[in-house]
Protein backbone atom coordinates (compact mmCIF):
# COMPACT_ATOMS: atom_id res chain seq x y z
CA UNK A 1 0.00 0.00 0.00
CA UNK A 2 0.83 3.50 -1.12
CA UNK A 3 2.11 5.89 2.06
CA UNK A 4 1.51 9.34 2.04
CA UNK A 5 3.61 11.22 4.56
CA UNK A 6 2.10 14.54 6.24
CA UNK A 7 3.75 17.11 7.04
CA UNK A 8 1.92 19.81 9.45
CA UNK A 9 2.09 22.11 12.54
CA UNK A 10 -0.27 20.26 14.54
CA UNK A 11 -0.57 23.16 16.96
CA UNK A 12 -2.47 25.74 14.20
CA UNK A 13 -3.48 23.15 11.72
CA UNK A 14 -4.99 20.28 13.55
CA UNK A 15 -8.32 19.97 12.09
CA UNK A 16 -6.95 20.21 8.92
CA UNK A 17 -4.70 17.36 9.13
CA UNK A 18 -7.50 15.48 10.78
CA UNK A 19 -9.50 15.69 7.94
CA UNK A 20 -6.69 15.32 5.04
CA UNK A 21 -5.41 11.93 7.44
CA UNK A 22 -8.98 10.62 7.11
CA UNK A 23 -9.43 11.16 3.24
CA UNK A 24 -6.06 9.66 2.29
CA UNK A 25 -6.90 6.26 4.10
CA UNK A 26 -10.66 6.57 2.40
CA UNK A 27 -8.55 6.81 -0.55
CA UNK A 28 -6.29 3.39 0.13
CA UNK A 29 -3.26 5.23 1.35
CA UNK A 30 -1.26 4.72 4.78
CA UNK A 31 -0.34 7.76 6.07
CA UNK A 32 2.58 8.86 8.52
CA UNK A 33 1.43 12.15 10.38
CA UNK A 34 4.49 14.13 11.32
CA UNK A 35 3.90 17.21 13.62
CA UNK A 36 5.92 20.09 13.12
CA UNK A 37 4.72 22.47 15.27
CA UNK A 38 6.46 24.29 18.41
CA UNK A 39 3.54 24.49 20.82
CA UNK A 40 1.24 21.98 22.43
CA UNK A 41 -1.63 20.46 19.75
CA UNK A 42 -4.79 22.31 21.38
CA UNK A 43 -7.13 19.55 23.04
CA UNK A 44 -8.74 17.29 20.47
CA UNK A 45 -6.31 17.34 17.56
CA UNK A 46 -4.57 14.54 15.91
CA UNK A 47 -1.17 13.62 17.89
CA UNK A 48 1.40 13.22 15.14
CA UNK A 49 3.05 9.36 14.26
CA UNK A 50 6.33 11.45 14.95
CA UNK A 51 5.35 13.87 17.39
CA UNK A 52 7.12 17.40 17.98
CA UNK A 53 9.54 16.40 20.72
CA UNK A 54 10.91 13.58 18.71
CA UNK A 55 10.95 15.70 15.63
CA UNK A 56 13.29 18.54 17.72
CA UNK A 57 15.38 15.83 19.25
CA UNK A 58 16.32 14.53 15.83
CA UNK A 59 17.94 17.44 14.80
CA UNK A 60 19.60 17.73 18.42
CA UNK A 61 17.47 20.02 20.01
CA UNK A 62 14.87 19.80 22.99
CA UNK A 63 10.96 21.08 22.45
CA UNK A 64 10.45 22.67 25.90
CA UNK A 65 13.64 24.59 25.50
CA UNK A 66 12.93 25.90 21.75
CA UNK A 67 9.38 26.27 23.43
CA UNK A 68 11.03 28.36 26.85
CA UNK A 69 13.46 30.26 24.62
CA UNK A 70 10.37 32.57 22.80
CA UNK A 71 12.15 33.07 20.13
CA UNK A 72 10.00 31.63 17.37
CA UNK A 73 11.90 31.95 14.38
CA UNK A 74 14.56 29.83 15.89
CA UNK A 75 12.00 27.30 16.73
CA UNK A 76 11.20 27.49 13.25
CA UNK A 77 14.65 26.67 11.76
CA UNK A 78 15.12 24.19 13.80
CA UNK A 79 11.91 22.16 14.06
CA UNK A 80 12.66 22.58 10.24
CA UNK A 81 15.77 20.69 10.72
CA UNK A 82 14.38 17.74 12.19
CA UNK A 83 11.72 17.48 9.59
CA UNK A 84 13.88 17.45 7.38
CA UNK A 85 16.13 14.27 8.69
CA UNK A 86 12.86 12.47 9.71
CA UNK A 87 11.31 12.82 6.36
CA UNK A 88 14.43 11.30 4.84
CA UNK A 89 14.87 8.44 7.22
CA UNK A 90 11.27 7.55 6.12
CA UNK A 91 12.11 7.83 2.95
CA UNK A 92 15.34 5.50 3.04
CA UNK A 93 13.01 3.00 5.20
CA UNK A 94 10.36 2.91 2.28
CA UNK A 95 7.88 4.37 4.41
CA UNK A 96 7.35 7.23 2.08
CA UNK A 97 5.52 7.45 -1.32
CA UNK A 98 4.71 10.75 -1.00
CA UNK A 99 4.57 13.99 1.18
CA UNK A 100 1.89 16.51 1.70
CA UNK A 101 1.76 19.62 3.07
CA UNK A 102 -0.71 22.16 3.67
CA UNK A 103 0.46 25.41 5.38
CA UNK A 104 0.83 29.53 5.30
CA UNK A 105 4.07 30.75 5.66
CA UNK A 106 6.07 28.80 8.15
CA UNK A 107 4.52 25.79 7.46
CA UNK A 108 5.57 26.49 3.86
CA UNK A 109 9.21 27.16 5.14
CA UNK A 110 9.42 23.78 7.27
CA UNK A 111 7.61 21.47 4.43
CA UNK A 112 9.57 22.36 1.46
CA UNK A 113 12.63 22.36 3.40
CA UNK A 114 12.27 18.61 4.04
CA UNK A 115 10.91 18.25 0.09
CA UNK A 116 13.86 20.00 -1.28
CA UNK A 117 15.85 17.38 0.36
CA UNK A 118 14.24 14.61 -1.12
CA UNK A 119 15.06 12.86 -4.26
CA UNK A 120 14.11 13.67 -7.65
CA UNK A 121 10.91 12.28 -8.54
CA UNK A 122 9.65 11.19 -5.17
CA UNK A 123 6.27 13.03 -4.78
CA UNK A 124 5.87 16.42 -3.25
CA UNK A 125 2.75 18.87 -3.12
CA UNK A 126 2.66 21.50 -0.99
CA UNK A 127 -0.89 23.63 -0.49
CA UNK A 128 0.17 27.02 0.57
CA UNK A 129 -0.91 30.30 1.05
CA UNK A 130 2.15 31.42 -0.77
CA UNK A 131 1.68 29.86 -3.68
CA UNK A 132 0.34 32.29 -5.71
CA UNK A 133 3.46 34.42 -5.91
CA UNK A 134 7.04 34.06 -6.16
CA UNK A 135 7.65 30.27 -5.15
CA UNK A 136 11.24 29.90 -5.93
CA UNK A 137 12.13 30.25 -2.03
CA UNK A 138 10.55 27.16 -1.82
CA UNK A 139 10.56 24.93 -4.75
CA UNK A 140 14.22 26.04 -5.57
CA UNK A 141 15.77 23.23 -7.94
CA UNK A 142 13.36 20.70 -6.92
CA UNK A 143 10.27 19.38 -7.92
CA UNK A 144 8.16 20.25 -5.96
CA UNK A 145 4.37 21.05 -6.69
CA UNK A 146 2.87 23.70 -5.11
CA UNK A 147 -0.87 24.38 -4.97
CA UNK A 148 -2.42 27.70 -4.14
CA UNK A 149 -5.06 27.29 -0.81
CA UNK A 150 -6.77 30.33 -2.09
CA UNK A 151 -8.71 30.40 1.34
CA UNK A 152 -6.56 30.64 4.27
CA UNK A 153 -5.71 27.32 6.02
CA UNK A 154 -8.35 28.31 8.76
CA UNK A 155 -10.70 25.11 8.60
CA UNK A 156 -12.46 23.17 6.52
CA UNK A 157 -15.24 24.85 4.56
CA UNK A 158 -16.97 24.95 1.18
CA UNK A 159 -13.67 26.31 -0.58
CA UNK A 160 -10.79 24.60 1.42
CA UNK A 161 -12.37 21.22 1.19
CA UNK A 162 -12.45 21.80 -2.75
CA UNK A 163 -8.68 22.59 -2.57
CA UNK A 164 -7.52 19.91 -0.02
CA UNK A 165 -9.57 17.63 -1.93
CA UNK A 166 -7.85 17.92 -4.86
CA UNK A 167 -4.95 17.90 -3.24
CA UNK A 168 -5.59 14.31 -1.48
CA UNK A 169 -6.74 12.68 -4.97
CA UNK A 170 -3.23 14.54 -6.80
CA UNK A 171 -0.79 12.95 -3.69
CA UNK A 172 -2.63 9.66 -3.53
CA UNK A 173 -2.59 8.72 -7.23
CA UNK A 174 0.84 10.03 -7.52
CA UNK A 175 1.81 8.16 -4.24
CA UNK A 176 0.49 4.90 -5.66
CA UNK A 177 2.42 5.28 -8.92
CA UNK A 178 5.50 5.51 -7.33
CA UNK A 179 4.63 2.75 -5.10
CA UNK A 180 3.94 0.62 -8.55
CA UNK A 181 7.16 2.37 -10.61
CA UNK A 182 9.92 2.83 -7.97
CA UNK A 183 11.46 -0.31 -8.48
CA UNK A 184 10.94 -1.07 -12.20
CA UNK A 185 13.99 -1.77 -14.21
CA UNK A 186 16.47 1.06 -15.00
CA UNK A 187 15.97 2.43 -19.03
CA UNK A 188 19.05 4.00 -20.88
CA UNK A 189 22.04 5.40 -18.66
CA UNK A 190 21.44 9.40 -18.51
CA UNK A 191 23.40 11.84 -19.78
CA UNK A 192 23.20 15.46 -17.89
CA UNK A 193 23.84 18.07 -21.00
CA UNK A 194 23.91 21.99 -20.74
CA UNK A 195 22.63 23.77 -23.58
CA UNK A 196 21.88 27.52 -24.91
CA UNK A 197 20.27 29.13 -27.67
CA UNK A 198 24.02 29.82 -29.37
CA UNK A 199 25.03 26.20 -28.37
CA UNK A 200 21.97 24.42 -29.82
CA UNK A 201 23.54 22.79 -33.10
CA UNK A 202 26.31 21.38 -30.67
CA UNK A 203 24.02 19.78 -27.96
CA UNK A 204 21.73 18.26 -30.95
CA UNK A 205 24.59 16.78 -32.34
CA UNK A 206 25.99 15.08 -29.47
CA UNK A 207 22.83 14.05 -28.30
CA UNK A 208 22.03 12.27 -31.70
CA UNK A 209 25.49 10.62 -30.87
CA UNK A 210 24.80 10.01 -27.55
CA UNK A 211 21.47 8.15 -28.73
CA UNK A 212 22.92 5.66 -31.17
CA UNK A 213 26.12 4.73 -28.32
CA UNK A 214 22.48 4.04 -26.14
CA UNK A 215 22.43 6.84 -23.70
CA UNK A 216 19.52 9.26 -22.82
CA UNK A 217 20.25 12.79 -22.62
CA UNK A 218 18.29 14.84 -20.80
CA UNK A 219 19.62 18.50 -21.60
CA UNK A 220 19.11 21.78 -19.19
CA UNK A 221 18.70 24.94 -20.56
CA UNK A 222 21.53 27.07 -18.91
CA UNK A 223 19.04 29.73 -17.30
CA UNK A 224 20.64 29.57 -14.07
CA UNK A 225 17.88 27.22 -12.85
CA UNK A 226 18.71 24.84 -15.29
CA UNK A 227 22.26 24.50 -14.41
CA UNK A 228 21.35 23.98 -10.56
CA UNK A 229 18.86 21.84 -11.56
CA UNK A 230 21.77 19.65 -13.51
CA UNK A 231 24.18 20.01 -10.39
CA UNK A 232 21.18 18.29 -8.47
CA UNK A 233 20.81 15.22 -10.99
CA UNK A 234 24.48 15.15 -10.66
CA UNK A 235 25.09 15.22 -7.18
CA UNK A 236 21.59 12.90 -7.00
CA UNK A 237 23.27 9.54 -8.56
CA UNK A 238 20.70 9.88 -11.72
CA UNK A 239 23.28 9.95 -13.81
CA UNK A 240 26.12 8.04 -15.62
CA UNK A 241 27.69 11.26 -17.04
CA UNK A 242 27.68 14.79 -17.60
CA UNK A 243 28.22 16.70 -21.02
CA UNK A 244 28.93 20.58 -20.21
CA UNK A 245 29.05 22.19 -23.15
CA UNK A 246 27.30 25.59 -21.88
CA UNK A 247 29.42 27.45 -19.32
CA UNK A 248 27.58 30.61 -19.46
CA UNK A 249 26.10 30.56 -16.10
CA UNK A 250 30.04 30.71 -14.80
CA UNK A 251 30.45 34.04 -16.77
CA UNK A 252 27.27 35.67 -15.04
CA UNK A 253 28.20 34.75 -11.88
CA UNK A 254 31.47 36.21 -12.15
CA UNK A 255 30.75 39.23 -14.07
CA UNK A 256 27.15 40.31 -12.64
CA UNK A 257 24.89 38.60 -15.34
CA UNK A 258 21.14 37.83 -14.76
CA UNK A 259 21.69 33.87 -15.23
CA UNK A 260 23.67 32.57 -12.85
CA UNK A 261 23.51 29.46 -11.42
CA UNK A 262 25.74 30.41 -8.34
CA UNK A 263 29.08 29.93 -6.95
CA UNK A 264 28.74 25.30 -7.05
CA UNK A 265 27.86 25.46 -10.33
CA UNK A 266 30.32 22.89 -12.42
CA UNK A 267 31.01 21.03 -9.17
CA UNK A 268 28.92 18.45 -8.48
CA UNK A 269 29.65 16.26 -10.80
CA UNK A 270 33.70 16.06 -9.81
CA UNK A 271 31.88 15.65 -6.36
CA UNK A 272 30.10 12.84 -7.39
CA UNK A 273 33.19 11.56 -8.94
CA UNK A 274 31.01 11.43 -12.16
CA UNK A 275 33.06 11.05 -15.34
CA UNK A 276 32.46 14.53 -17.73
CA UNK A 277 33.35 16.68 -20.78
CA UNK A 278 33.36 19.81 -20.69
CA UNK A 279 33.39 23.40 -23.08
CA UNK A 280 33.26 26.86 -22.80
CA UNK A 281 30.40 27.02 -24.54
CA UNK A 282 28.84 30.82 -24.62
CA UNK A 283 31.30 31.49 -21.96
CA UNK A 284 31.42 34.66 -24.35
CA UNK A 285 28.34 36.18 -23.13
CA UNK A 286 27.03 37.43 -20.13
CA UNK A 287 23.43 37.85 -20.52
CA UNK A 288 21.12 40.52 -19.31
CA UNK A 289 17.17 41.27 -19.99
CA UNK A 290 16.28 44.10 -22.23
CA UNK A 291 18.59 46.52 -23.09
CA UNK A 292 17.69 49.26 -20.69
CA UNK A 293 18.06 46.16 -17.74
CA UNK A 294 22.13 46.44 -18.96
CA UNK A 295 23.74 48.34 -16.14
CA UNK A 296 25.44 51.95 -16.79
CA UNK A 297 29.23 50.22 -15.90
CA UNK A 298 28.23 48.48 -19.10
CA UNK A 299 27.01 50.91 -21.23
CA UNK A 300 30.41 51.09 -23.00
CA UNK A 301 30.48 47.37 -23.64
CA UNK A 302 30.25 45.36 -26.79
CA UNK A 303 26.32 44.41 -26.65
CA UNK A 304 23.98 42.10 -28.92
CA UNK A 305 20.14 42.56 -28.22
CA UNK A 306 19.09 38.77 -28.91
CA UNK A 307 15.74 39.89 -28.99
CA UNK A 308 13.47 42.73 -27.21
CA UNK A 309 14.11 40.89 -23.76
CA UNK A 310 17.53 39.82 -23.91
CA UNK A 311 20.90 41.21 -23.82
CA UNK A 312 24.16 39.83 -24.37
CA UNK A 313 27.41 41.36 -23.34
CA UNK A 314 30.73 40.33 -24.88
CA UNK A 315 33.15 39.23 -22.12
CA UNK A 316 36.43 40.66 -22.05
CA UNK A 317 39.79 38.94 -22.40
CA UNK A 318 40.36 39.59 -18.84
CA UNK A 319 37.34 38.70 -18.09
CA UNK A 320 37.86 35.69 -20.03
CA UNK A 321 41.36 34.63 -18.06
CA UNK A 322 39.02 34.87 -14.67
CA UNK A 323 36.85 32.39 -16.07
CA UNK A 324 39.25 30.52 -17.40
CA UNK A 325 41.31 29.75 -14.15
CA UNK A 326 38.01 29.51 -12.68
CA UNK A 327 36.97 26.72 -14.59
CA UNK A 328 40.56 24.94 -14.01
CA UNK A 329 40.15 25.15 -11.05
CA UNK A 330 36.98 23.78 -10.20
CA UNK A 331 37.58 20.71 -12.55
CA UNK A 332 40.94 19.99 -11.13
CA UNK A 333 39.20 18.67 -7.73
CA UNK A 334 36.87 16.51 -9.41
CA UNK A 335 37.14 13.11 -7.89
CA UNK A 336 36.04 11.12 -11.48
CA UNK A 337 37.63 11.19 -15.08
CA UNK A 338 37.43 14.85 -16.81
CA UNK A 339 38.05 16.03 -19.88
CA UNK A 340 38.01 19.77 -21.57
CA UNK A 341 37.25 20.23 -25.13
CA UNK A 342 38.25 23.67 -26.14
CA UNK A 343 37.19 25.02 -29.46
CA UNK A 344 40.10 27.60 -31.02
CA UNK A 345 37.49 28.60 -33.81
CA UNK A 346 34.78 30.18 -31.71
CA UNK A 347 32.68 29.31 -28.31
CA UNK A 348 29.30 30.44 -29.28
CA UNK A 349 27.12 31.05 -32.84
CA UNK A 350 27.74 34.88 -32.23
CA UNK A 351 31.61 34.26 -31.60
CA UNK A 352 32.31 32.28 -35.27
CA UNK A 353 33.98 33.91 -37.94
CA UNK A 354 32.21 37.27 -39.20
CA UNK A 355 30.13 37.03 -35.54
CA UNK A 356 29.53 40.49 -33.57
CA UNK A 357 31.36 38.69 -30.52
CA UNK A 358 34.19 37.14 -32.33
CA UNK A 359 37.13 37.70 -30.18
CA UNK A 360 40.15 35.36 -30.98
CA UNK A 361 42.19 37.00 -28.35
CA UNK A 362 39.62 37.01 -25.91
CA UNK A 363 38.92 33.49 -26.09
CA UNK A 364 42.97 32.85 -26.27
CA UNK A 365 43.06 34.27 -22.65
CA UNK A 366 40.42 32.30 -21.65
CA UNK A 367 42.32 28.60 -22.52
CA UNK A 368 45.70 30.11 -21.52
CA UNK A 369 44.44 30.67 -17.91
CA UNK A 370 42.50 27.23 -18.03
CA UNK A 371 45.58 25.21 -19.18
CA UNK A 372 47.59 27.14 -16.54
CA UNK A 373 45.23 26.19 -13.44
CA UNK A 374 44.91 22.73 -14.43
CA UNK A 375 48.97 21.79 -14.65
CA UNK A 376 49.51 18.81 -12.88
CA UNK A 377 45.85 18.12 -12.34
CA UNK A 378 44.12 14.72 -13.88
CA UNK A 379 42.53 16.54 -16.24
CA UNK A 380 42.92 16.35 -20.13
CA UNK A 381 42.81 19.22 -22.10
CA UNK A 382 42.66 18.92 -25.77
CA UNK A 383 42.15 21.80 -28.12
CA UNK A 384 40.68 21.33 -31.20
CA UNK A 385 40.93 23.44 -34.52
CA UNK A 386 37.22 23.65 -35.10
CA UNK A 387 34.04 25.92 -33.96
CA UNK A 388 31.75 24.68 -30.69
CA UNK A 389 28.57 23.88 -32.73
CA UNK A 390 30.85 22.00 -35.97
CA UNK A 391 29.80 18.59 -35.64
CA UNK A 392 32.68 17.20 -35.73
CA UNK A 393 33.52 18.84 -32.41
CA UNK A 394 30.18 17.73 -31.08
CA UNK A 395 30.73 14.19 -31.80
CA UNK A 396 33.98 13.93 -30.19
CA UNK A 397 32.52 15.50 -27.02
CA UNK A 398 29.90 12.91 -27.13
CA UNK A 399 32.43 9.90 -28.24
CA UNK A 400 35.34 10.91 -25.46
CA UNK A 401 32.49 11.15 -22.93
CA UNK A 402 31.33 7.55 -23.76
CA UNK A 403 34.93 6.69 -23.62
CA UNK A 404 35.16 8.01 -20.25
CA UNK A 405 32.00 6.62 -18.83
CA UNK A 406 32.93 3.04 -19.98
CA UNK A 407 36.60 2.80 -18.77
CA UNK A 408 35.14 4.17 -15.18
CA UNK A 409 32.53 1.18 -15.61
CA UNK A 410 29.67 3.85 -14.40
CA UNK A 411 26.23 2.89 -13.78
CA UNK A 412 23.60 5.34 -13.47
CA UNK A 413 21.35 5.07 -10.11
CA UNK A 414 18.07 4.18 -9.74
CA UNK A 415 15.96 6.79 -11.54
CA UNK A 416 11.78 7.44 -11.96
CA UNK A 417 11.30 8.83 -14.86
CA UNK A 418 8.63 6.52 -16.19
CA UNK A 419 4.94 8.38 -17.27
Amino acid sequence: MATVVLVGTLDTKGAEYAWLSARLRASGCDVVLVDAGVMPPPHGAPSGDVDAAAVARRAGHDLDALRAAGNRGAAVTAMAEGVELVVGDLHREGRLHAVLAVAGSGGSFIAARAMRALPLGVPKLLVSTMASGDVSPYVGDSDITMMYSVVDVAGINSVSSLILGNAVAAVAGMAAHRERNVNRPQGRPLIGASMFGVTTPAVDAARQRLDELGYEVLVFHATGAGGRALERLAAGGFLAGVLDLTATELADELVGGVLSAGPDRLTAAGRAGLPQVVAPGALDMVNFGGRETVPERFAERRLLVHNPTVTLMRTTADEMAELGTLMGRKLAAAQGPTAVLWPSGGVSAVDAPGGPFRDPEADAAGLAALRTALDGSAVELREMDAHLNDPAFAVAAADRLHRLISAAGRVPADTDTGA
